[in-house]
This record gives structure tokens, C-alpha cells and sequence, in this order.
């Protein structure tokens, strides 16, 4: 697992390390994930791969309408049968059949191991040879009473349409770029040919800060129309464009998430230029990306370099230029209001 996560070990960041980390060549893990939110609600522990197929088979038929590539297997059967009931070739219950004869037969298995080992904290217990299902855990229990649980929901959609754009792009033969637009606050892809909008900013970049201002730790939320809203904003100021017309200040390397008082309180953040301590951060954060072969990295690297040491050389030139028009010693840094956990 990440050592990003094994500092702070957390029933979120457990889950987080599930849905961030998680090998994808199926989009199954994020079905899965959202159909254990829709379950939390009943209350119920013991659920049956009937019970279990009704949301997991709605959420990848949704999907499948807007983006039909869902895995990076040329075929699969189980989708082909998801294919059918949308277009009324079969019956909703000859659909929700196939899906608990084919529809969970690596995921659930899967689902707890990242990176070749299974994570600190089990969500739930296969018992489908005794049970006909699973069981949902304490500790399902307890990460939905936390703080987080909101957070979490918004995260699993974004990462779910980061990877259905990278997919439906070949990201990996055709790059993809990813730039914010500050009039919608969404992420959007840009191909030589088109820009759509893919996903909020917000629950894409937050699991990387684990629900917390990237400047003082407090807790922050995702949740539109929450009081505690994250702000989107940008580390180096548009001042850069002063100076430096090139740099990509609306690129996904420039962009954290701020609670409202870091970026606009009293003794907000505005147009300042934050201190070389949050620097270090930011190269940090865009690191993990990364490293983490998030589907943001090509982006990362297309825009601050195709290595460590040019990515460290991107940011301090842009560094060294921002000061210039702020002066070497007014920079910023907020008092912190919360643990250093990234």
C-alpha cells in the first residue's frame, strides 16, 4: 500500500487507498463502492449477491449508456448482458440473473487489495459459499458515521470519470490533458479535437489532501452546498502570467483545495504567494499523483516535466518569478488548524 496512506492509517484512508490505488482494468471496484453507499442506509449486514446486483447493475448500466467502454478487455460477457437490457433485448430479472452469474466474480475478491496486499480494515466478508452474499463490517459501519463518508461518496464518482475519459481517450497512446475552468469548477479533458467537461475539481483532487485544506488541515467538504465547501484555488496567483505567460496556472500541478478562510478569510491567502514550506507540499502532493499512476499523471507530467528533477526545476523557476512581484519576504502561511497528515 502507499506509504501516503500507511502514515495515517484510517478507516477512510482505507477506503481511500481502495478507490485511488485500486488496479483498474474494470470499473467494477467503483460500482461496487457505490452500491456499499446506497446499502449503508438499510442498516442491514447481511446482503445476498440478489440484493447486491440490483444497485451494482444500475450503476454500470447508467454508466454504459454515456460511456460504453467500462473495462480494458476488448470483450466481456457480463457487460454484454448489461448491454442488452438497456437496449429492452432482455428482461430486468434474466439482467439482475447474470449479473450474480457473472458480475462479481473477481470483484468482490479484489476489492480490499491494493498494490499486492490487502489493506488494514475490511469493509466487508465474502460469504457467498455460506450465505449466498456478503457481510458488511463494524468497520463499514463506523467509516459511515464519519465526517468523511460525504467526501468519500463524491471522490469514488470523480475517479470513476478520470478513468472512463482516460479509457475512452487511450490515454496511454493519445494525451489527454486536463485543465480547471473556473466558470463551471470543473476538470476538463482537451484532445486536439474537442474539450468536455469530465468531472468537479473538488472531489477529484481531495482524496489526495484526505478531506483536509491543503494549507492549515482543517477539515474541508466536496459536498455541493455544504458550509465547509471547499475552495478551489491556485497555489501560485495569477500574478505568475506577469511574468511567466507559459506557465499553466489552471493545470491540475497548480491547483489544491482550500477552506474558505485559508483562501479568502481575514487572513486568507488572496494574492499572496504561499511560503517554500507549502512549496515543498505541493511538489509532494503532485508527486503522489504520480507515482500513484493516477489517471491525472500524464497531465502532471506533460505540464511540469517528464522527471523528478524537472518537475522540482518547474516549480521553483515559477517560484523565483511569482517573488519577484511580491517580494522575497511577503509570503504566506496560515496557522495550523488540524494534525500534518500529508
Amino acid at each position: 500500500m502507499s506509504r501516503f496512506y500507511e502514515l495515517d492509517p484510517s478507516l477512510e484512508n482505507y477506503w481511500r487507498a481502495i478507490v485511488l490505488f485500486g488496479r483498474n482494468t474494470a470499473s467494477y471496484k467503483f460500482a461496487l463502492a457505490k452500491s456499499l453507499y446506497d446499502l449503508h442506509s438499510t442498516g442491514k449486514t447481511l446482503i445476498t449477491l440478489d440484493e447486491l446486483a440490483e444497485p451494482y447493475a444500475k450503476h454500470l448500466c447508467e454508466r454504459l449508456k454515456k460511456h460504453p467502454k467500462q473495462i480494458t478487455r476488448d470483450q466481456s460477457t457480463f457487460l454484454d448482458y448489461l448491454r442488452s437490457f438497456n437496449e429492452g433485448k432482455i428482461s430486468h430479472d434474466e439482467m439482475i440473473k447474470q449479473t450474480v452469474r457473472y458480475g462479481f466474480n473477481n470483484v468482490i475478491d479484489a476489492f480490499h487489495n491494493v498494490h499486492g496486499q490487502e489493506v488494514g480494515a475490511r469493509f466487508f466478508t465474502d460469504e457467498r459459499k455460506t450465505s449466498g452474499g456478503i457481510q458488511l463490517t463494524d468497520e463499514f459501519f463506523q467509516l459511515g458515521e464519519q465526517f468523511q463518508f460525504g467526501n468519500l461518496q463524491e471522490e469514488t464518482e470523480a475517479r470513476w470519470r478520470l478513468v472512463e475519459t482516460a479509457w475512452e481517450n487511450n490515454i496511454s497512446s493519445n494525451l489527454m490533458l486536463i485543465e480547471y475552468e473556473d466558470i463551471s469548477e470543473n476538470l476538463i479533458g482537451v484532445t486536439s479535437i474537442r474539450r468536455n467537461s469530465v468531472t468537479s475539481a473538488r472531489p477529484a483532487l481531495n482524496g489526495y489532501q484526505k478531506g483536509r485544506c491543503f494549507y492549515c488541515f482543517r477539515d474541508i467538504s466536496v459536498e455541493p452546498g455544504s458550509d465547509d465547501l471547499a475552495d478551489v484555488d491556485h497555489f501560485f496567483p495569477h500574478m505568475l502570467k506577469r511574468c511567466d505567460s507559459t506557465k499553466p496556472l489552471d493545470g491540475v500541478a497548480n491547483l489544491v483545495l482550500a477552506c474558505q478562510n485559508c483562501n479568502r478569510g481575514e487572513n486568507g491567502k488572496f494574492e499572496r504567494l504561499p511560503s517554500v514550506e507549502l512549496l515543498e507540499r505541493l511538489y509532494n502532493r503532485n508527486e503522489y499523483l504520480i507515482t500513484s499512476h493516477h489517471p491525472l499523471r500524464e497531465t502532471l507530467i506533460a505540464q511540469t516535466g517528464n522527471s523528478a528533477a524537472k518537475r522540482q526545476d518547474y516549480l521553483q523557476t515559477a517560484y523565483n518569478c511569482a517573488s519577484l512581484y511580491v517580494g522575497i519576504k511577503q509570503k504566506w502561511q496560515p496557522k495550523a488548524q488540524g494534525n500534518p497528515i500529508f
